[in-house]
């Protein structure tokens, strides 16, 4: 039985999930796998790079928050899928040893016209440094079964 329903999920709500640490051996390791660039495999190419130093891959950036997503509330809520990412921003390099923390917000929810036992909600995912620096902001919608399908909405 999930925690989370559509209705739990207020416009405007900001909430802060979980953290993760990145390791040197993981940003390599993940980008040998999946992004070989320079960048992230090499700190003396990274250096040369835009990004100056060694710098984790955007899309792993992308998987540890779905991590954190999953983990924070994601498992527990009755999720239905999701009609995908509508916007994905990278914005500052990830490095070794910083520590990422996803903040979560609520930016819309209504319920589906035509599959009235879910609702909508579009979310800002951000993963944030303790210094405050957004390094990744994405806007999701994710379809989210009701509580109570059959009542009405304000």
């Amino acid at each position: 039985m999930a925690d989370f329903f559509f209705e739990d999920f207020i416009v405007g709500e900001v909430k802060t999930f979980g953290s993760h640490t990145m390791t040197e051996e993981e940003i390599v390791t993940f980008a040998r796998e999946f992004d070989p660039q320079p960048m992230h495999i090499d700190a003396a190419a990274g250096a040369k790079s835009v990004l100056g130093g060694l710098a984790a891959s955007g899309w792993h950036t992308c998987a540890i928050m779905m991590r954190l997503i999953c983990d924070g509330f994601l498992l527990r809520t009755a999720g239905m899928g999701s009609p995908g990412v509508t916007e994905n921003n990278w914005l500052a390099p990830v490095r070794p040893g910083d520590t990422l923390t996803l903040r979560r917000t609520v930016l819309e929810a209504r319920t589906s016209k035509s599959r009235p036992e879910m609702g909508l909600a579009t979310f800002r995912f951000e993963l944030v440094k303790p210094d405050k620096t957004v390094v990744v902001d994405q806007t999701c919608v994710i379809m989210i079964g009701r509580r109570n399908p059959g009542a009405r909405l304000a």
